[in-house]
């Protein structure tokens, strides 16, 4: 008796009977000549370990992934490969390196599903004639070294300070056209300067109660001013 998620695969007189596989459920062998070999076909998750990559732009890094496979034909999985579940896994990580050594380490750190459906692709085009189907592939982690973590933050640093002082020298610039012209207009209206001054006055006195102003009337400064 096999399981629901099981398949057996029997061999008699070392041949393979006609049909390949029997299950689930109840089914006889003729003893001391049928031999039969139980495969699961539930889906297995194998974390890759973690694997030293040299990447195209010659930058190591520690890469681990995670890769879902299941036996699609029972059959095939014994008589074409000794191990289909050591096989696998051997291939997950020779995949995972050789497509990664293709990639600048800009890309492996932005570009993650391209690479992980590509090492898919890859990896089921390897095990069908296993009778093995991939079904899933995820690049987990990408560590780089102590040195190139430190350097890339110092790029991104400097890169900010540059665009914040791009960001000021254009506020500032906007900030004095908008002077340029609010000084214009209040040359044009003496009542406006008398205003603009007593609400200036009104406002350091809100601030900083405990100031002591002294107004200066702005017909003083209209001579030295002229």
């Amino acid at each position: 008796v096999v399981q629901e998620y099981e398949r057996a695969v029997i061999f008699r007189l070392g041949r393979l009977i006609s049909g390949g596989t029997k299950g689930p459920g109840l089914f006889f062998i003729l003893p001391c000549i049928d031999v039969y070999i139980k495969v699961d076909l539930r889906t297995i998750t194998f974390d890759v370990p973690p694997q030293e990559v040299l990447t195209k732009d010659s930058v190591t890094v520690l890469v681990d992934a995670v890769v879902y496979y299941r036996v699609s034909d029972a059959a095939l999985s014994i008589t074409r490969v000794e191990d289909w579940n050591k096989s696998t896994r051997l291939l997950a990580a020779t995949t995972l390196r050789n497509v990664l050594g293709t990639k600048n380490l800009s890309e492996i750190l932005s570009d993650r599903e391209n690479i992980s459906h590509r090492m898919q692709t890859s990896l089921d085009e390897a095990t069908d004639p296993w009778g093995v189907q991939v079904e899933r592939v995820e690049v987990k982690d990408v560590r780089l070294p102590v040195l190139m973590q430190r350097a890339m933050a110092a790029e991104a640093e400097a890169a900010r300070e540059a665009r914040a002082k791009v960001i000021a020298a254009e506020g500032e610039h906007k900030a004095s056209r908008a002077l340029k012209e609010a000084a214009d207009i209040i040359t044009q209206s003496p009542a406006a300067l008398q205003l603009r001054y007593l609400q200036t006055l009104i406002t350091i006195s809100a601030e900083k109660n405990s100031t002591i102003i002294f107004p200066l009337p702005i017909d003083l400064l209209t001579g030295f001013s002229k």
